[in-house]
């Protein structure tokens, strides 16, 4: 079932002519490859948002065609595929030479964005893997690219999913798939740290320009007495990381899988895997079964982030040339880090001016949240429509603690009355969403795929796609997870 219209339009297919793109940095950086075909390929899902992105006709979309490319059994005219080598470290521990394991990127638009497949075969970094991917793991990041965009954290884009019944070996035999990823660009920290622990800096330094020139030309401003435009450039990475943990924590989003290798250079969420969104709000919930030591868990990631940016800085220091200036480029992160929650946070209470009292309130309501095992989405979707009702008795209903509730909401109402009721619920219910991608809404549309039925998967991206929206008669996907929910494991398996 091909969820595109049946459109029969034939154009000229995705432009990948781009010039000046990751290929142009040569083969030290990566290894020219074409995509391992797969038998039998069938549509799963499209995102027609970023069809439109990457000015596609939907004719050719619901081709044969395009089915064929976007699982890697046909090259388009201009594609310059290839898999890009990087190291990293991973869990904490320097891991050595990774690389695009099971990615290729098939190249770049004119406009500048980079169009990758995941799950493509093996390539020289598969190490002992397969180079492919399994159903269940590319729906997830399907869905999740797509939804994390539409709750304005940055990300990388999921153009669509392709199937095959081949058989892929993890804890059981399942069948492969293949995600098509967009982005301005995949580099990561990794990228660095590989060049920089080889002692190659000629190639350190000319990824690092390259970097400057396309992604972050303002660095180049500072390179006068005393500037330095590597230093610059750790300092606008780590400010963009910063930006992007604030928006993680907000909205309650656990990665998973921190590693250094999956660590956007542009400041992007990339590589969904082990990945969930807070049910009940537990500050040191831990959502990759494979992370036994707790470090990726949800309240640790600012610091992972941070601890992170350390490495990329002393992968830059050949470039940079002093200690004590590529310590100073971090300086800024926990400010901007803590600017940023703060002002996520107040927009998820309505509350539109600074004002003394705000932090309090907020670390507050957090640890009564915590100490109640209150689901996070609910809690901030029921506050929203309180404010705009002016009653806040269902709110009231998801704590056991009802005094320390009580309590809390007299404090809230004192800052509340501040502002426009009006101004503050309009403002809560764009902050705080209705729908966000919970673990037993993917495996339910997983469940559902495995069957050959796509329209749970259909119906779960529609409500993604706008998750601010009531989407009258859809209540059942913002509800309460099912105790089953507890029960599901996700690990770096997939």
């Amino acid at each position: 079932m091909n969820p595109l219209a049946a459109s029969t339009a034939a154009i000229p297919p995705l432009d990948l002519t781009g010039k000046g793109g990751f290929a142009s940095l040569g083969p030290a950086f990566f290894t020219a490859l074409q995509p391992t075909p797969l038998p039998q390929p069938h549509w799963i899902g499209v995102s027609t948002d970023v069809a439109d992105l990457l000015a596609l006709d939907a004719g050719w979309m619901a081709s044969d065609e395009a089915l064929q490319v976007f699982t890697g059994n046909a090259r388009l005219p201009g594609s310059t595929p290839l898999a890009s080598v990087y190291s990293g470290h991973q869990f904490g521990v320097w891991a050595g030479q990774l690389g695009d394991g099971r990615a290729i990127l098939l190249g770049e638009t004119p406009g500048g964005l980079e169009v990758q497949l995941k799950g493509s075969g093996r390539t020289p970094y598969s190490r002992m893997g397969d180079g492919r991917a399994v159903l269940r793991s590319s729906i997830r990041e399907f869905l999740c690219s797509e939804a994390m965009h539409a709750l304005g954290v940055p990300t990388s884009r999921a153009l669509c999913v392709t199937g095959s019944p081949a058989p892929v070996r993890r804890e059981e035999i399942e069948s492969a798939a293949v995600v098509t990823r967009v982005a301005q660009s995949f580099v990561r920290f990794g990228h660095f740290e590989h060049f920089a622990a080889r002692g190659q800096v000629n190639e350190l330094r000319l990824l690092a320009d390259y970097v400057i020139d396309r992604y972050y030309p303002a660095c180049r401003s500072t390179e006068q007495p005393g500037g330095n435009a590597y230093a610059a450039l750790l300092q606008a990475v780590s400010e963009r990381t910063a930006t992007l943990m604030a928006h993680w924590q907000a909205v309650g989003f656990c990665h998973g899988v921190m590693n250094t290798d999956n660590m956007s250079i542009l400041g992007l969420t990339i590589d969904y895997g082990p990945f969930q969104f807070l049910d009940a709000f537990v500050p040191g919930h831990v959502c990759n079964h494979s992370d036994t030591q707790g470090r990726y868990a949800y309240n640790r990631q600012p610091n992972v982030a941070y601890w992170n940016l350390f490495c990329l800085a002393q992968a830059l220091l050949p470039l940079i040339g002093d200690e004590e200036q590529a310590q100073a480029a971090l300086v800024s992160y926990k400010t901007v880090f803590s600017d940023d929650f703060m002002a996520r946070m107040r927009a998820k209470l309505g509350l539109t001016a600074q004002r003394a009292g705000d932090a309090e309130l907020i670390d507050h309501i957090l640890l009564l949240l915590a100490k109640n095992g209150v689901d996070y989405t609910i809690f901030w979707r029921r506050l929203s429509h309180a404010v705009a009702q002016n009653d806040f008795e269902p709110v009231r209903d998801l704590f056991a603690d009802r005094a320390g509730w009580d309590q809390w909401l007299l404090s809230y109402s004192e800052l509340l009355a501040l502002t426009d009721k009006a101004v503050s619920a309009h403002l809560m219910l764009s902050s705080n969403p209705k729908f966000v991608l919970r673990n037993h809404l993917g495996e339910q549309a997983i469940r559902a795929a495995k069957q050959g039925d796509f329209s749970e998967l259909q119906t779960l991206q529609r409500l993604l796609q706008h998750p601010f929206d009531e989407h009258p008669g859809h209540d059942a996907w913002a509800d309460f997870p099912p105790d089953w929910a507890s029960s599901i494991e996700i690990s770096c398996s997939s």
